[in-house]
């Protein structure tokens, strides 16, 4: 009786030499630098004069003066004592500033720690002791001389997200510097995104990892220009999508819901691509999206906080022909099925991939439980067809399929 059923990446060969397997039974990306910093820094001086982030209603920054502010951050932060691996808590709501905070953090040397702003007020305080903050970024930001500390490697941590998971508290996941770039380079390659100057309007949290890692990072990595919606005032989003030259828009399904009900973006024709994440949309989303940006071809992500957020991707294309599907995996991502129906094509859905989380904020117990091997459980029953497509399945639990094996492989 199979248990664990691996089924190939069947991108590999189309990625090339981006991607390789390695001693560890892993594909990685090549020719990555060595940190998120030291990515970011070279696009800075590449675009330097280019809008790096527009808050609606609020600053403007060009790349140069995002990364003076975040510098002087840092050394402010410096000055209090922060460094090397220290972590440092984000608690900002959306926008410039938050944007700002997470980079003077990660310019300090420090571990950005992004409190999600929709926890509960039990959770963020939970977020705060367990991480064991050193410093919490929630209020006017620090000032100093400039500084960069960029000395990171790629095995080391760079993002500490937490997740609330179904039950319990948030845990803390370990993004390394390997594993967010792993997963820019992913989005990238995915959605097609080049340095011809996108505009994206982000409506998901920053404070998530489909916000900052998936949207925020990927954006500056390419020349980009991140505009944020503070809140989901319907004429401020219209007036954004018509002035501020938007031709990418980001959100989940119950933001897009919201913005749709409310008319928020009319009718613009030259948005070129609509990003979903967190979800499928409903048909008459799809519907309703269609028809307020008609030239736009419709991305959807699919994935965990313990994958960086990425795992699936979905194009209009695919969607037509795989009705149903959330995705297929990209990127260096891998699936695999648990339990005994694996081999008919049903079971835990499992993953594997330079995207995938180093484990659990001081919490080797739950790591283990949620790895077999290299392959990270998911916790969703889904069904992978031939062509590598993924459904999850509603009915059943993880519970039941595991209660049906005798062991793990």
């Amino acid at each position: 009786m199979s248990y664990l059923v691996e089924f190939p990446a069947r991108q590999v060969q189309a990625l090339g030499d981006h991607v390789t397997r390695r001693v560890d039974g892993l594909l990685h990306y090549g020719g990555l630098t060595p940190s998120l910093t030291e990515l970011l820094d070279v696009r800075v001086h590449r675009y330097s004069s280019r809008e790096a982030v527009v808050e609606l209603g609020g600053p403007r920054l060009t790349y140069r003066e995002l990364w003076g502010t975040a510098a002087r951050v840092a050394g402010g932060l410096l000055n209090r004592g922060i460094g090397f691996g220290d972590r440092v808590a984000i608690s900002y709501p959306n926008s410039a500033q938050w944007v700002q905070a997470f980079l003077g953090a990660l310019l300090s040397g420090a571990v950005p720690v992004p409190v999600n702003y929709g926890f509960s007020s039990a959770d963020k305080r939970h977020v705060l002791a367990d991480s064991e903050v050193d410093f919490v970024l929630d209020d006017e930001l620090p000032d100093g001389t400039a500084f960069i500390d960029d000395g990171a490697c790629l095995t080391e941590l760079a993002v500490l997200c937490y997740t609330r998971g179904r039950t319990g508290l948030p845990k803390g996941v370990e993004l390394s510097n390997e594993n967010v770039l792993s997963a820019i380079e992913s989005v990238i390659a995915a959605e097609g995104l080049t340095g011809d100057g996108l505009r994206n309007l982000v409506m998901l949290p920053l404070s998530s990892a489909n916000g900052c890692i998936d949207q925020l990072l990927p954006t500056l990595a390419v020349g980009g220009t991140l505009v944020i919606a503070p809140d989901r005032d319907p004429d401020r989003l219209r007036s954004a999508v018509r002035n501020e030259r938007i031709d990418a828009v980001s959100a989940t399904p119950v933001e897009y819901g919201q913005a749709l009900a409310g008319d928020a973006f009319g009718v613009a024709g030259e948005v070129r691509r609509i990003c979903c994440a967190g979800g499928s949309l409903a048909p008459d989303q799809v519907r309703g999206l269609r028809t307020a940006f008609p030239a736009a071809k419709q991305w959807s992500l699919w994935g965990a906080t313990e994958t960086s957020g990425v795992g699936l991707t979905m194009s209009d294309d695919d969607a037509s022909a795989h009705p149903g599907s959330v995705g297929i995996a990209f990127g260096g991502m891998e699936l695999a099925l648990f339990g005994p129906r694996a081999a008919d094509g049903v079971g835990e859905l499992l993953c594997r991939g330079p995207n995938v989380m180093r484990g659990y904020w001081r919490n080797p117990a739950a790591t283990a439980e949620k790895f077999t091997g290299n392959w990270f459980h998911t916790g969703e029953i889904a069904q992978i067809d031939g062509d590598g497509y993924v459904r999850i399945v509603e009915s059943g639990s993880v519970e039941q399929a595991r209660a049906e094996s005798v062991e793990r492989v």
